[in-house]
């Protein structure tokens, strides 16, 4: 990777600890609505209920007001907990409103976009909602090390569409023999990022399985070694 000059992160789950951050947006929120139920028990229905909503909307199989409805909807539904429809749009509105007001990072996350802005162009390609991911950017002060942002929302298409690779290269002027992408999703990043020609490197930090794909990473310190 001795060529690489661009370098397209994405952001929740790779840069920005959307795990920690999500959790701190739900104590609070479930302390104001006072839904008696304990934050650990919630999160261990909620994330693979959220995970699975989002696989669909990447796939534009359901809408952004869907997911965000029907994620807490199905969440409270297997909890066996009563929450009137009115209370989850409030709630959904709410998670929305302070999630990114928190700014935890992944490990090393500074340290590392330090060493490679000066060496570097670094951008942003996320499925993230434009606000929300502008918002959360702002608040965790990262937003200085990257050109520009590319968000599925401003682009119309989602990772791993090629649409929204294609355009971010094309955007950036660069080259896509020069440029990397850095995900934790193999589906989203990985697999899209190869797809179209960029170079890859998966960021396993949650569990995913292992692969010959492309070069794998545990902690974001490892690019400085790769690069």
């Amino acid at each position: 990777m001795n060529n690489i000059k661009n370098i397209f992160f994405d952001l929740d789950h790779t840069i920005w600890d959307f795990e920690k951050n999500s959790s701190l947006t739900f104590k609070k929120i479930l302390k104001d609505f006072k839904i008696d139920i304990n934050l650990d028990e919630f999160l261990e229905i909620y994330v693979p209920i959220n995970f699975k909503y989002w696989k669909l909307y990447r796939e534009e199989k359901i809408t952004k007001e869907f997911l965000r409805y029907n994620r807490l909807k199905s969440a409270f539904d297997k909890l066996s907990i009563k929450v009137s429809d009115d209370t989850i749009e409030k709630i959904s509105e709410d998670y929305i409103y302070y999630l990114p007001s928190n700014h935890n990072l992944m490990p090393n996350a500074i340290k590392t976009l330090d060493y490679l802005k000066t060496k570097y162009n670094l951008y942003i390609i996320t499925n993230g909602f434009r606000d929300v991911q502008n918002q959360k950017m702002k608040s965790s002060k990262i937003n200085k090390y990257f050109k520009k942002i590319y968000d599925s929302e401003s682009v119309g298409v989602k990772k791993p569409n090629p649409d929204i690779f294609n355009f971010a290269i094309e955007d950036s002027n660069s080259l896509k023999s020069e440029s990397l992408m850095v995900g934790d999703s193999y589906e989203a990043d990985i697999e899209g990022a190869l797809n179209v020609g960029l170079n890859a490197v998966h960021f396993i930090a949650h569990g995913e399985k292992v692969h010959d794909k492309c070069a794998i990473i545990n902690d974001l310190s490892e690019l400085l070694e790769i690069l």
